[in-house]
C-alpha cells in the first residue's frame, strides 16, 4: 500500500534537486553572512580559518574542511567509500559557488530590515537545501552528508547528531577566532538560534517532501536493478 502511494507521488529528478542544494545552500550561508547575526554552524569552522590565514579564501577552506569530514567518515567506517569521493566533488562545486555569491553580493543594501530578511532568506534555504540531499539519491555535500551518515553509523538520531555538529562547529569556531584574533567573530544570535533548531526544522521539512514528492536518480534506478 505504502509502495503504491509512493510511485503515485510526482517525480523530482535527484540531479535537479542537488543542482539546485549547491545554488541554494552556498547563497543561503552568504546570505547568513550579510546579514550580521552569524554565519550558519557548517560554514563556520572555514569562516574562521579564513579570518585567522587570509591567504586562502572562504571557499577553499570550506574545501579542506569538507575533505577532513569525508576522511573522518571513511575512518568510522573503516573502508574506503567510493561515493564520498562523488561527494568531495559536489562539495568543491558548493564552495565555487560561495566564493561566486561574495564576490556578487557585495553591495545590497545593509539596512536592519534588509539584514534580517537576508538571516531569514539564509535559514530557509539551508533548510530546504539539506533536506532535498538527504533525499535526492546521490553523493551531496560533505557538511551535509556528515550528520546523516554518522547518525547511521551509529545508529543515532538524524536531528540529535545534526544539532551537536552544528553546536561544536561553533564552539571550534568561537576557539580558533577568540585565541588567534582575540575576540569572536561569525558567531552572533541567529548563529545560535539555527545550530539549536535547523536540525528540527529540516526533519520537519524532510517530512512533508516524503508525502508530497518522489526522487529519482540514475543511482536509485541502478539500486533497484540490483
Amino acid at each position: 500500500m505504502i509502495e503504491k502511494e509512493e510511485r503515485q507521488l510526482p517525480i523530482l529528478r535527484g540531479e535537479l534537486a542537488l543542482l539546485i542544494v549547491i545554488l541554494i545552500n552556498s547563497l543561503g550561508v552568504v546570505l547568513m553572512l550579510m546579514s550580521g547575526s552569524g554565519i550558519s554552524a557548517i560554514s563556520s569552522v572555514p569562516y574562521a580559518f579564513s579570518l585567522v590565514l587570509p591567504r586562502l579564501t572562504l571557499g577553499t577552506w570550506t574545501y579542506i574542511f569538507q575533505g577532513s569530514l569525508i576522511l573522518s567518515l571513511m575512518i568510522l567506517r573503516k573502508k574506503f567509500v567510493p561515493n564520498y569521493l562523488f561527494s568531495f566533488v559536489v562539495g568543491f562545486a558548493f564552495s565555487m559557488m560561495l566564493d561566486v555569491y561574495e564576490m556578487h553580493l557585495t553591495d545590497l543594501p545593509m539596512t536592519i530590515p534588509y539584514r534580517v530578511f537576508y538571516f531569514a532568506a539564509g535559514y530557509l534555504l539551508i533548510t530546504i537545501g539539506i533536506a532535498l540531499s538527504n533525499r535526492c539519491g546521490l553523493p551531496i555535500v560533505p557538511t551535509d552528508l556528515f550528520p546523516r551518515e554518522l547518525s547511521a553509523i551509529k545508529n543515532w538520531k538524524y536531528a540529535n547528531v545534526k544539532v551537536s555538529f552544528d553546536l561544536i562547529c561553533l564552539a571550534v569556531t568561537g576557539l580558533l577566532t577568540g585565541v588567534f584574533l582575540g575576540h569572536i567573530r561569525g558567531l552572533g544570535i541567529g548563529t545560535i538560534a539555527a545550530a539549536f533548531t535547523m536540525g528540527k526544522v529540516i526533519g520537519k521539512i524532510g517530512e512533508w517532501m516524503d508525502h508530497h514528492v518522489r526522487f529519482v536518480s540514475f543511482m536509485t534506478k541502478k539500486n533497484s536493478v540490483k
